[in-house]
């Protein structure tokens, strides 16, 4: 086991306030790998330069290095006593060639950060911070440089060595070991290096550039999962030809490489030239991945080809800009899906999202700007603020400026920092000179917190008149006030539209918005299509809501306002103690369902009842056990007064496994809702329609909807199909994944015992993150199971047996402890103890003391 470097009792945390230009710029790097899994020797020459006049000396990081060699101009120095906090080398001149030999251990590696053991394979991780583990380097995203590498094996246990940039020789060495050379004429941070060496076998293909060149493209993976990469490839292939059709963005390598991998701490690395994947982003097809799965291998194989320019070509100055490359990436990722199909739905997925995973990020002890101002352990703000709320940023600055001035923008950006380490700030600079207020919208960067604008519609003579105001108690009093862009259109009782739609921006605290010729009642459709990541307030009248959910013209304003109905059913219901708005609901449920032939997807997104993670988070106070009450006492009224078009919506809802049109991947959406709508009370036919269909279907989107929807319920068949869903997909480590997290997320009473048995399950090893994940994380986010003293102290149990194995990942478990303050006291005291717990334990990573720390405020 590889023990963590552990930080000091209290660490200092890292400014943006304090980042100086690095002293020594590394241009050029030639590494040598003599690769092996129990021990490893890297040879590393690096080519240095001071940057700038001053007399300090170079600084290489380094961790859990084995120093064996250390030679300056070729001339061998005596090895330093101490080397756990990195190499200081004083230096006479300007330029100097540094020469070390390390030895790493991969096979110990379980933190997998830097090189580590897979499967049998070796390959890399180092981003944020990673390089370092693998040799001595000035490891920070300002230092570009180019890469030359050799990588040298044994041929039998290591045919394929793939690292960055465009192949080279290749040939035998002696006693069955090879090698292969590589050159990234790119010059890079050491972030973004990358190798892998195993026994993989590739789907290859060629694409040809806009320009004429052609690339040759491989996904590299275990022989046995080369089947289900063909969605993978053709989804990058759809990724190459769009971005350069949208931004004007041609690759630039002879090769591109895909490698998936079943250890990996997060989803993909967009590695120059050699991407490496987490194995559930790339091997999918219809029979073993769901619909949800195989949208997601398309989005993610996109997002990290889409680095190959925000974020490679031009990559981010410090860690504070991460979002520059990580939030315009997800956005360029969202625009690619919304061109694949159902820009609708998509938008609906992405503000719900947002909504679940960035605005309770906003509101807890977590909190941060998108440009954080300092922070203790940078692995943990790869956070839904960097991505999510980043890339709604960049959207806003889309709309405000329009299409055509919005791709002016970003082309002069690319254009002024190719080949560079950019700022927020340059990014801005390109969109102000087509017309952007920076100044202003940089405040977006800055504040943290969920803003809420106060939209109230009055009649006034002959026009309608909205007044907005803006408030961000999370920035603090006297924090400026944001532009927010908010789309609007005035509808009548009728559902006809009398006025707009129309881009309104609020810049200041207070405005108002005069609609002339406005005579009759109107209704406010208000952030239509999401324009903004805001909280609207106050919620309309139910019977406004009933009216916009029926006939708004914007489909996200539309599902928006049958959420919000529904929302106002569970929360009244709770503040009542009786049912609230029941049938309201149930009303506008089966006039929605009554138009599912339109877009199913849409209608399936729209009925289903909101999450009990967001009914907490309207609650000043979070009571799991309330909401759940609420929350079902709903869905049981769904189900008793919509239960014939439920039936209905569940029939005509199968569709071809392999057709994946937006249509037929709809149908099955809606019938996924439709049987765990009719599973909302235990009963006989829709218990075994659900068992049919998990038996029946080819499609695993099916299989999945119906094993989820028994997972919740009490009869006997979810026993007989969890036991045949393990027995038929046992063997693959992804679909292992999924039954682990179904029983993870169920709502049964006994969940928690389930849980706890699971963790003891011989498939359980909380060495590979993706299992952790799927029962840990799966369980955190099950609100009502999780909320309760013993499930927070497994929780803070697992947090601690995986610290000294993987810290990244036992930080994501802890983060569930720390909204402590949100939840009722009984449980805010009981949360905050395991915390506290947590805190109080010897020898902590950096990554979990920084998360227990702020949680605990």
């Amino acid at each position: 086991m590889d023990a963590p470097t552990r930080g000091p009792a209290a660490p200092s945390p890292t400014r943006l306030a304090d980042w100086q230009p690095p002293d020594w710029l590394v241009p050029a790097a030639a590494l040598r790998f003599e690769l092996a899994p129990g021990r490893t020797l890297v040879h590393a020459r690096l080519e240095v330069r001071r940057n700038g006049r001053h007399d300090r000396p170079l600084r290489l990081d380094g961790d859990g290095l084995e120093l064996l060699a250390l030679a300056i101009d070729g001339a061998p120095r005596p090895l330093p006593d101490d080397t756990r906090d990195g190499l200081t080398i004083p230096l006479a001149g300007d330029r100097a060639v540094i020469e070390t030999v390390a030895a790493i251990r991969p096979e110990a590696n379980t933190r997998l950060m830097g090189l580590y053991a897979s499967g049998g394979n070796l390959c890399t991780q180092c981003e944020p911070e990673g390089f370092r583990r693998i040799t001595w380097f000035p490891d920070r995203p300002d230092v570009l440089t180019r890469f030359r590498v050799r990588l040298e094996a044994d041929q039998a246990a290591f045919p394929v060595l793939l690292a960055n940039g465009n192949p080279g020789a290749a040939g035998t060495l002696p006693g069955g070991r090879h090698f292969a050379e590589w050159d990234d004429p790119f010059p890079k941070p050491s972030y973004l290096f990358a190798l892998v060496a195993g026994r993989l076998e590739a789907r290859r293909d060629r694409f040809t550039t806009a320009s004429g060149r052609t690339v040759d493209l491989a996904i590299f993976v275990d022989p046995a999962d080369l089947p289900r990469t063909a969605h993978a490839m053709a989804a990058l292939k759809a990724a190459m030809r769009w971005d350069e059709e949208a931004y004007g963005r041609e690759y630039d390598l002879d090769v591109f490489h895909i490698v998936a991998v079943h250890d990996f701490n997060f989803g993909a690395m967009e590695n120059k030239g050699l991407n490496i994947f987490n194995a559930r982003y790339i091997l999918a097809d219809p029979e073993t991945a769901t619909d949800f799965d195989l949208d997601a291998v398309a989005a993610v194989v996109a997002h990290e080809y889409f680095h190959n320019w925000s974020g490679n070509r031009v990559t981010c100055r410090d860690w504070f800009q991460l979002s520059l490359k990580e939030g315009f990436t997800v956005f360029r990722e969202q625009q690619f899906t919304h061109w694949l199909g159902s820009p609708a739905v998509r938008r609906i997925e992405e503000a719900r999202a947002l909504r679940a995973f960035q605005f309770p990020e906003d509101a807890g002890p977590l909190a941060h700007p998108v440009q954080p101002d300092q922070y203790l352990e940078i692995s943990n703000f790869y956070t839904a603020t960097i991505y999510s709320k980043g890339a709604e940023l960049i959207r806003m600055m889309h709309r405000l400026l329009g299409a055509d001035a919005f791709r002016r923008a970003c082309d002069r950006y690319f254009a002024a920092n190719d080949g560079k380490a950019a700022t927020i700030g340059d990014f801005l600079a390109a969109m102000e000179a087509e017309g952007l207020d920076a100044a202003r919208f940089q405040r977006w960067y800055r504040q943290p917190g969920t803003p809420r604008v106060e939209a109230r519609l009055r009649q006034e003579g002959g026009a309608a008149v909205l007044a907005l105001a803006q408030s961000n108690p999370a920035a603090g009093p006297g924090a400026p006030p944001l532009p927010i862009p908010l789309e609007v259109a005035l509808l009548g009782r009728d559902g006809a539209r009398l006025a707009g739609p129309r881009l309104v921006t609020l810049a200041e605290r207070e405005m108002e918005v005069r609609f002339e010729g406005v005579t009759a009642p109107a209704l406010l459709s208000i952030n239509r299509g999401f324009t903004a990541p805001v909280l609207v307030t106050p919620d309309p009248d139910p019977a406004d809501l009933a009216i916009l959910a029926a006939h708004d013209d914007d489909p996200f304003a539309r599902y928006d306002a049958l959420q919000r109905l529904m929302l106002g059913s569970i929360l009244g219901t709770i503040a009542t103690g009786a049912p609230v708005g029941h049938a309201e609901v149930v009303a506008a449920v089966r006039n929605t369902l009554a138009e599912r032939a339109a877009d199913p997807a849409l209608v399936a997104e729209a009925i289903l009842v909101p999450a009990e993670t967001l009914v907490g988070d309207r609650m000043d106070a979070v009571d799991p056990p309330a909401i759940r009450a609420a929350r079902e006492a709903l869905r049981a009224a769904i189900r008793d007064g919509a239960a014939g078009e439920l039936w209905e919506a569940f029939h005509a809802g199968q569709a071809e496994p392999h057709d994946l049109s937006p249509r037929a991947k709809g149908l099955r959406r809606l019938r996924g809702v439709a049987i765990a709508a009719l599973l909302a009370r235990d009963d006989h036919e829709a218990t075994a329609a659900a068992f049919l269909m998990f038996t029946d279907s080819r499609a695993m989107t099916d299989r999945m909807a119906a094993l989820t929807a028994l997972a919740s319920s009490n009869a006997v068949e979810r026993l007989d199909a969890l036991r045949l869903f393990r027995d038929r997909h046992g063997a693959d480590p992804t679909l292992l994944d999924k039954w682990f997290a179904v029983q993870a997320g169920a709502g049964r009473a006994s969940t928690l015992a389930d849980v706890m048995a699971l963790a003891r399950d011989p498939a359980f090893d909380l060495r590979n993150p993706n299992r952790a994940r799927a029962l840990l994380l799966g369980f955190t986010a099950n609100q009502a199971r999780f909320n309760c003293p013993e499930g927070y102290r497994f929780v803070a149990d697992q947090a601690l047996l995986l610290d000294p194995i993987n810290p990244a990942v036992s930080s994501r478990v802890a983060q569930a402890l720390t909204r402590w303050k949100r939840m009722i006291p009984p449980l805010a005291a009981a949360m905050k103890a395991e915390l506290e717990r947590i805190a109080a334990a010897p020898g902590l990573s950096r990554d979990l003391l920084d998360v227990v720390t702020r949680g605990l405020g």
